[in-house]
């Protein structure tokens, strides 16, 4: 009989030699759910029992019209079409392909082409965020289509979207190594009166990106000394970072963001919509990234400063925009 004008149906009995049209899943609750036989399969005199075992008396074999592709085939043309660099794919299975990241890196995903995707009927592109740190093998997007068969020009409606930008769709940028130079301020740190934390906790952010804080140098609350140490950096030890750390807050005695301005750096914004992180300083001196950053960085796990580190080691030049955009679900914690 006829299932649709692609498909026969045919009971598993008279199967013998017949090509499956789709992947049949087995599911052995707590113990397996996994594919038995894939798509393509020649279903052999042997595998009769366990096709009647999972419920199925009858398979679909498939013959498609001109015109049509299988699931898993559209799948794949779809993720071909949105993959950029430090990206794998695994094989189709059950109409699925999935999109690895093959290295350690910043994913960068078009929101607005996943929109114009996810717009058309019965094809799918699921993702993670854009500005992800992903490590090698994670789950970065997922290609479906809906039906078993879909017409194949939708196929190539999502081919042009994801053509239509001259850029990938999905990709993962290497994180560079940068040479970071570190700034603690505050005189009761300078003169002995209470142990430095920033530093351990700077240094262990920056080496799980592949970057290193060259040095950690001291300053009192005075602004001119503050300038001159980071016009050293910058001058002397060619940092690719800068890094200034502690007097962000309002009080009085706290000279970091004019020090970072007395230095000469261009100031793109002092303070983040984001909680934790809003006295965060983001500018540039020649170029060079340089950053203010709050006691939130001490003992916070996720503050401004790991949005934003992760996409300049990536080698991004952050904007006002970025910026911006930081408050919308940047509450984690108040």
């Amino acid at each position: 009989m006829k299932h649709d004008s692609m498909l026969e149906e045919v009971p598993v009995e008279q199967a013998v030699g017949m090509v499956l049209a789709h992947d049949l899943t087995q599911i052995i609750p707590g113990k397996f759910k996994g594919r038995l036989f894939k798509k393509g399969h020649v279903i052999r005199e042997e595998d009769i029992p366990a096709l009647l075992s999972i419920g199925k008396e009858h398979i679909y074999t498939l013959r498609l019209a001109q015109g049509y592709l299988h699931e898993d085939e559209a799948a794949l043309r779809m993720a071909k079409a949105a993959h950029g660099a430090g990206i794998t794919l695994t094989e189709p299975h059950e109409g699925k392909v999935t999109l690895k990241s093959a290295i350690r890196g910043l994913v960068k995903i078009d929101k607005d082409r996943i929109d114009q995707v996810n717009s058309l009927d019965q094809v799918i592109m699921s993702t993670v965020k854009t500005n992800t740190v992903a490590e090698p093998g994670r789950s970065l997007m997922g290609t479906r289509v809906i039906p078993l068969v879909i017409e194949e020009e939708r196929i190539t409606a999502v081919e042009r979207i994801a053509a239509s930008a001259g850029y990938p769709i999905v990709e993962v940028k290497p994180f560079r190594p940068l040479r970071a130079g570190l700034i603690t301020t505050g005189s009761e740190v300078f003169k002995g009166r209470i142990e430095d934390q920033f530093g351990p906790a700077v240094r262990n952010k920056l080496v799980a990106l592949g970057s290193e804080v060259i040095e950690q140098r001291f300053a009192p609350d005075d602004s001119e000394t503050i300038a001159q140490e980071i016009r050293r950096f910058l001058e002397e030890d060619r940092a690719d970072l800068i890094l200034v750390t502690g007097g962000m807050s309002v009080d009085p005695d706290d000279r970091t963001p004019g020090a970072i301005k007395r230095a000469g750096a261009s100031v793109v914004s002092y303070g983040t919509p984001m909680l934790p992180g809003s006295m965060l300083l983001m500018g540039y001196l020649d170029g060079v990234p340089i950053m203010g950053l709050p006691g939130c960085v001490m003992h916070d796990p996720y503050t401004s400063f790991d949005v934003l580190l992760p996409r300049i080691c990536a080698g991004e030049t952050i904007t006002r925009t970025d910026i911006t955009e930081l408050g919308y679900g940047g509450l984690y914690g108040c």
